[in-house]
């Protein structure tokens, strides 16, 4: 069918070829010499090879899409029983296994053919980090509530304990460490996990991390809830930019957490109702700019927080109904620059509050309505402020500046 109806086409070609040249019967008004003919004849079959190249052309492009669908398929596939070994393996019962279960989600999650397999590897890392976990049985109580020495058997059992609950511990921070790591490689780079979100809602962090240098932008990044204790956390250099960021109703107690040169640039950062009550966090030399960073509601009591040297600059800094009840706050020398920040409400009943060295210029801070003592320092700081506007309360100034 196909020889015929090329045939049919060449024979079309040939006589509407010749009817382009005003041959009507060639029998009888006009002659065509041999060469000619043949000459007709190569160029009708030539338009009918040209078009079957093009036929041929189109159909190797539709032989290769089916092929690449074929391939995406197996690919994806195999990516699905890689995933559904990699998640077998964390619910073991052995931490070898889980930790072996964990470094395999993270490869998968490099090799993910689609930014949501990459995003499912992540989700499923972040909720093994949520489950609950065993807790520290601490040490062996010697001697025991009957009066007793522990025996051989209590001391054994004890140990399997510590050892299960260490060994759990070390899955959960090996987690941990591989998110700072990828999130530190350039977006676009093998193994970068930029871009992707990441809930870590919950979390205890017990330990020394390092997300120093991270980039989290683009996407939801929460750590809402999560528990800060018992070690020192980097977020030094980390980038936090255009996406959302949510520490709401974290609690910092116990370790060092540092966001020494982080920069919060064109993203929501939020910490209403986290709590501050040990441990010492830095933010010195962080820039917040051109976002919106909320505090509302959070309480500093018994912590070091530092913002000296911060930069807020063109950003909505939200601090309503903070409560300053103990530790130390300390905002000495950061600089509030077309930025409008509020402290209306707040409560400072205790502890240290400083603005020593503090400047104001080109912007709006207020602390109307709020209650207690006024921060060391910031009467200086108002009167040496630049255009702009900072409003206090009637008891500690009836001027607005």
């Amino acid at each position: 069918m196909t020889f015929a109806a090329a045939v049919l086409v060449s024979c079309g070609v040939f006589y509407t070829l010749i009817v382009l040249l005003d041959i009507q019967e060639l029998g009888t008004t006009a002659k065509l010499d041999a060469k000619t003919l043949f000459d007709l004849v190569k160029l009708s079959f030539g338009v009918v090879a040209g078009a079957g190249a093009l036929v041929a052309l189109v159909v190797a492009y539709r032989r290769q899409r089916v092929d690449e669908v074929g391939a995406h398929r197996e690919t994806t596939r195999l990516h699905t029983e890689r995933f559904s070994q990699a998640v077998d393996k964390l619910g073991s019962d052995s931490p070898a296994v889980r930790l072996g279960g964990v470094h395999a989600l993270a490869g998968l999650a490099d090799d993910a053919p689609t930014h949501a397999m990459r995003q499912t590897c992540i989700d499923v890392l972040c909720a093994y980090l949520r489950l609950p976990y065993p807790s520290d049985p601490g040490n062996l109580a010697d001697p025991q509530p009957e009066g007793n020495a522990p025996t051989n058997q209590q001391r054994d059992a004890h140990q399997d304990k510590k050892d299960r609950y260490r060994a759990f511990r070390e899955v959960r921070h090996t987690i941990l460490r591989l998110i700072g790591d990828h999130y530190r490689i350039p977006h676009g780079s093998p193994g970068s996990w930029q871009r992707c979100d990441l809930d870590l809602t919950g979390v205890t962090i017990d330990n020394k991390m390092d997300f120093g240098g991270a980039v989290f932008s683009g996407g939801t990044v929460s750590f809402a809830g999560a528990v800060f204790s018992d070690g020192a956390v980097n977020f030094g250099g980390a980038v936090f930019s255009d996406g959302a960021v949510n520490f709401g109703s974290a609690v910092f107690s116990g370790s060092t957490v540092s966001f020494t040169g982080s920069v919060f640039s064109g993203s929501t950062v939020y910490l209403g109702r986290a709590v501050f009550s040990g441990g010492t966090i830095f933010s010195d030399t962080a820039v917040f700019s051109g976002g919106t960073v909320h505090f509302g509601g959070a309480v500093f009591s018994g912590s070091t927080v530092n913002f000296g040297g911060a930069v807020f600059s063109g950003a909505q800094v939200y601090l309503r109904d903070a409560v300053f009840s103990g530790g130390t706050v300390d905002f000495a020398g950061a600089k509030f620059s077309g930025s409008t920040v509020y402290f209306d409400a707040a409560e400072f009943s205790d502890g240290t509050v400083s603005f020593g060295h503090a400047k104001f210029s080109d912007g709006t801070v207020s602390f109307d309505n709020a209650t207690g003592a006024a921060p060391d320092g910031l009467a200086a700081a108002v009167a040496s402020a630049s255009p702009g506007t900072v409003t206090l309360p009637t008891a500690w100034s009836s001027t607005s500046y």
